[in-house]
């Protein structure tokens, strides 16, 4: 349990990470739940997500894909140790 959420709870979760990267003011954004193909590794033992996000952002134009994953992460904080195993991150600029 965390903050009185019980971690294991996929939607609550999942919820909690869109808001997360609200931050970001995504024009788009995919968070797909990976979890059954990771079942019995350790961050899914304790409750923990494995995810792949599309995420389209402005804030990412320009950017090279390592600064990207680094505004992603730094969007998503705590999450990361508190809810999150594994995320893959696919993110971009939108088409002009």
């Amino acid at each position: 349990m965390t903050g009185g959420i019980v971690v294991g709870d996929k939607a609550t979760r999942d919820a909690r990470i869109r808001a997360a990267l609200a931050v970001l003011a995504p024009v788009e954004i995919e968070l797909i739940d990976e979890g059954h193909k990771h079942v019995g590794h350790e961050g899914a033992r304790h409750g923990h997500g494995h995810y792949a996000l599309r995420i389209v952002a402005e804030c990412f134009r320009g950017l090279p894909p390592i600064a990207c994953h680094r505004k992603v992460h730094a969007a998503l904080g705590d999450l990361l140790r508190t809810d999150i195993h594994a995320i893959s991150i696919h993110a971009s600029a939108p088409l002009r």
